[in-house]
């Protein structure tokens, strides 16, 4: 025979203010999605530009020789990684709010589920990409430290 705990037999009920809150929530995190686009967009187009802007600048000054066009290329690449980086916690958000909207709508507890499925998504990728920022960072600042000791040793 087979127990069944309470909290295995628990269902979670929303309350009335509670569903006022996610569905609040939905709409701030449309709005900033979009903002998210839009400034993924902006970004892409700073991509082209400064491919661009460092191709001119290396006919403009022969003194800059093949650095300027090889730099835009370079930083076309870096400015096209951030957008990609950039697309996924918006697209996650995105789609944490129109789920949240449509389950809200339809009173279909199935696409909010899957709604917070795309909030969870949203945090664990912002988090993840925070831990290795400060990866980068701790890693930069134990190099200037050792660079800064090897130098003075000389």
């Amino acid at each position: 025979m087979e127990e069944h705990s309470v909290i295995e037999s628990f269902e979670m009920k929303l309350s009335a203010s509670a569903k006022g809150f996610l569905k609040e929530t939905a709409k701030w995190a449309y709005f900033l999605s979009i903002l998210g686009y839009i400034g993924i967009g902006f970004i892409i187009f700073a991509a082209l530009f400064a491919g661009t802007l460092f191709s001119a600048m290396a006919k403009v000054n022969p003194a800059m020789g093949m650095m300027g066009s090889s730099f835009g290329f370079v930083m076309a690449f870096v400015y096209f990684l951030i957008a990609i980086l950039y697309f996924f916690p918006v697209y996650y958000l995105n789609k944490f709010a129109s789920n949240a909207k449509a389950a809200f709508q339809n009173n279909d507890s199935d696409a909010l589920t899957t709604s917070l499925e795309y909030l969870k998504s949203h945090y664990k990728y912002i988090g993840i990409m925070t831990l290795v920022v400060f990866s980068l960072y701790l890693l930069l600042f134990v190099g200037m430290i050792v660079a800064g000791i090897t130098s003075s040793a000389l």
